[in-house]
C-alpha cells in the first residue's frame, strides 16, 4: 500500500515537472524556432510586430495570366505596390508580364522552379530550385531576388536553412484570401478585411477567378481604415529581429 502511494506520488510529480517544462518551452520564442516537446522547429516570417498601420498583399505566379492585366490595373488606381512570387516555368512562359510587373512598381520574389513540395526534397534539389528560378527573374529586371514563398506553404527546417544560406527570407502568411477556390468577389475581400491587422501578409494568386474585382473593395476599406499597402521587402526588419512561436517577426529592441 506505502508502495503504491509512492509510485502514484512520483507518477504525479513526473506529470507535474512536464508540464511546467512545456510550459516553459511553450512561452519562449527565439528566431525561426518553435518548441514542440523537446524539438526546435524553424518557422518562415507569417507576418510582423510593428505599430504601424503597415500591411503587405502578395500573389503566387504559377499558373495563368487571364487576370493579371486587371491585377495591375486595379492596384495603379489605388497607388498599391505588392509582392509577386513566380514558379521559374511561369516566368519563361510569360518574360513580358515579369517585365510589366517589375516597371508598374511590384516586388519580384522566387516561388521555386517546378513547384514541388520542397521539405520532401534534398538540400541540393533545393538550392537548384531556388538558384535557378531567381536568376530566371534576375535575367529578365535586372534586380536581385531577395524573397523566397514556399508552394503549398510547405517548409521544413532543412528548406529554411538552405534558404537563409542562400541569402534569402522565407515568406508565409497569416491572411489566406483562399481566392484559388474560385470564392466571390465578396466572399474574398471579407476575409481578407476582417483578419488583417498591423503587419499582416495577404496571400492572394495572380489567377484567381474573382480576385481581381475583390481588390477594389479590400482597398476602399483598409486605405479607409488608415493602413498603407507596402512590399514584403519594406514590411519585414532585414536584421536585428527574432521570429517568434508563431511565425511574427519582431525587431531585438
Amino acid at each position: 500500500m506505502r508502495k503504491t502511494f509512492k509510485n502514484q506520488i512520483l507518477f504525479f510529480s513526473t506529470i507535474l515537472s512536464l508540464i511546467i517544462f512545456m510550459s516553459v518551452m511553450l512561452s519562449f520564442t527565439d528566431q525561426s524556432v518553435v518548441y514542440c516537446f523537446q524539438t526546435v522547429r524553424k518557422v518562415p516570417i507569417y507576418a510582423v510586430n510593428t505599430n504601424e498601420k503597415k500591411i503587405s498583399i502578395s500573389f503566387d505566379c504559377a499558373w495563368g495570366v487571364d487576370y493579371t492585366e486587371k491585377l495591375l490595373d486595379e492596384m495603379d488606381k489605388y497607388n498599391v505596390k505588392c509582392t509577386f512570387f513566380m514558379v521559374e516555368f511561369w516566368t519563361n512562359k510569360y518574360p513580358e508580364y515579369v517585365k510589366k510587373i517589375d516597371e508598374r512598381g511590384h516586388e519580384i520574389g522566387t516561388h521555386s522552379s517546378t513547384h514541388k513540395y520542397m521539405s520532401k526534397l534534398p538540400k541540393e534539389e533545393i538550392i537548384n530550385e531556388i538558384t535557378t528560378s531567381s536568376k530566371a527573374i534576375e535575367n529578365i529586371i535586372n534586380k536581385k531576388i531577395s524573397l523566397f514563398r514556399a508552394p503549398y506553404g510547405d517548409y521544413n527546417d532543412r528548406l529554411i536553412s538552405t534558404v537563409e544560406q542562400l541569402g534569402l527570407y522565407t515568406i508565409q502568411w497569416d491572411v489566406d484570401s483562399l481566392d484559388w477556390k474560385n470564392l466571390s468577389a465578396n466572399e474574398i475581400a471579407n476575409r481578407i478585411i476582417k483578419n488583417v491587422k498591423n503587419g499582416s501578409i495577404i496571400l492572394c494568386h495572380n489567377n484567381g477567378l474573382h480576385t481581381s474585382e475583390a481588390l477594389p473593395i479590400i482597398f476602399e476599406k483598409l486605405i479607409n481604415d488608415g493602413y498603407s499597402f507596402v512590399p514584403i521587402s519594406s514590411l519585414i526588419y532585414k536584421q536585428d529581429y527574432y521570429i517568434d512561436a508563431n511565425g511574427i517577426q519582431h525587431a531585438n529592441n
